[in-house]
């Protein structure tokens, strides 16, 4: 895999990767929780488009699934007694 380079954003790492005729987005939470989404390279024109796609809207649905995962993660701990 290799690396092209980060997007700048304020809570989230976003790195964007080439690999296996893909591109791939990688969005990091707090060093616990990823996301990662995979471009085929047919499907845009050139590198800039994978940074308009990470837009607002992205943005958005990106954080929603982040917190859906934390609330997994937190009911599993509950759920199994880990934590109290």
């Amino acid at each position: 895999m290799r690396y092209i380079k980060d997007i700048p954003h304020e809570f989230y790492k976003i790195s964007l990767y080439r690999w296996n005729e893909k591109y791939i987005i990688k969005f990091e939470a707090g060093g616990r929780y990823e996301q990662v989404y995979k471009v085929d390279e047919t499907d845009i024109t050139s590198e800039d488009e994978l940074d308009r796609i990470v837009d607002g809207a992205m943005i958005a649905a990106v954080r929603k699934r982040f917190d859906e995962m934390h609330a997994d993660w937190q009911a599993t701990l509950l759920r199994n007694e880990i934590i109290f």
